[in-house]
């Protein structure tokens, strides 16, 4: 690593394995849970986290994708290992979950409760392990390629100062047609050099932050399908220094979706339905932000309604349509 990046390296391992003892050390609210409702089998997975696990966790979305079932999974700085084993729960015990992180305080808190989760979700052995290594050198740690259905990571990357070789390592073990679903912190202006120089501030996951235009560029080079946006919150800074420091800059947390092609590649544009059936979402299907999948069984009572309320407040004029002459709607 180049001097600046040793350095900065340094003092992220300081910061989270002896500055930050629990969440609520954290000078912003960069690392918190995203505002989606949580679907109930995860909330309860949630719930069986041992309490130093979850006390510990710095993340700032959720990054739990759907249908995981017998799916082997690499977090990308597992940290104390909370989603580790919130998803170690819903692989089941034919599933598979590793976790990297540099930082080995935080990997010593997730190897100590490895007993505890195996016997509270009454497998025979455990589906977890932990390494304490990095994120953009998953090679150095023994991760093959295309070794792993899918790829997360929690509010770690901008940490990272070569966030474009993590995304390539994530691409490089992803199996063909997995996803690399993560949360991060983006920023809506190139970041000044007092920023990205400001230790606390790459800390609390801000002065590393990518431009978030860059995401699309990154993702493009490597070869991942464009990226979809599931999640997005605003970050509020609660310390008025830091406030000084980062003076117009705006941050927000976001979780977005990267896919790597299937062997054949892209296909042509085609219908999906969604038959039902996943666990959390047998209802409808939250894809990204944009497109929601409905089950295809409909009530008939509800659509009937639905139409008869839009014919009421939709009344044709001689501009043509609802909207008139509106681009926007």
């Amino acid at each position: 690593a180049a001097p600046r990046d040793a350095e900065i390296q340094k003092d992220v391992q300081t910061y989270y394995g002896q500055v930050l003892k629990r969440s609520a050390d954290l000078q912003t609210n960069a690392c918190v849970t995203t505002a989606r409702p949580v679907p109930k089998h995860i909330r309860e997975a949630l719930q069986n986290v041992h309490e130093e696990v979850a006390l510990r966790y710095y993340g700032c979305g959720l990054v739990i994708p759907e249908h995981l079932e017998n799916c082997w999974i690499l977090d990308l700085g597992s940290g104390s290992g909370r989603d580790c084993y919130v998803l170690s729960q819903l692989v089941g015990e034919k599933g598979r979950v590793t976790g990297i992180d540099m930082t080995k305080g935080q990997v010593e808190v997730a190897e100590k409760y490895l007993d505890y989760h195996m016997e509270k979700y009454g497998f025979q052995t455990s589906n977890v392990t932990f390494i304490h290594g990095y994120i953009e050198k998953l090679g150095e740690a023994g991760i093959k390629n295309e070794s792993h259905d899918i790829v997360v990571s929690n509010c770690v990357i901008n940490l990272v100062p070569d966030k474009q070789q993590v995304l390539q390592e994530a691409y490089r073990v992803l199996k063909h047609g997995g996803e690399l679903y993560f949360s991060d912190v983006y920023t809506s202006l190139e970041l000044p050099e007092e920023i990205r120089t400001h230790k606390v501030l790459w800390g609390e996951c801000l002065g590393g932050a990518l431009y978030w235009k860059e995401l699309a560029v990154l993702a493009q080079k490597i070869g991942f399908c464009p990226p979809r946006l599931v999640t997005a919150n605003l970050i509020t800074i609660q310390n008025k220094e830091l406030e000084r420091v980062i003076g117009d800059c705006r941050f927000v947390s976001a979780t977005f979706r990267l896919f790597k092609h299937s062997k054949t590649g892209p296909t042509k544009r085609c219908q999906v339905i969604y038959n039902g059936g996943i666990t959390g979402h047998e209802k409808e299907l939250m894809f990204d932000a944009n497109f929601t999948f409905k089950d295809i069984i409909t009530d008939p009572f509800k659509v009937a309604e639905e139409s008869d309320s839009m014919k009421s407040r939709c009344v044709p004029d001689a501009a043509g349509g609802c909207c008139g002459t509106k681009k926007s709607c």
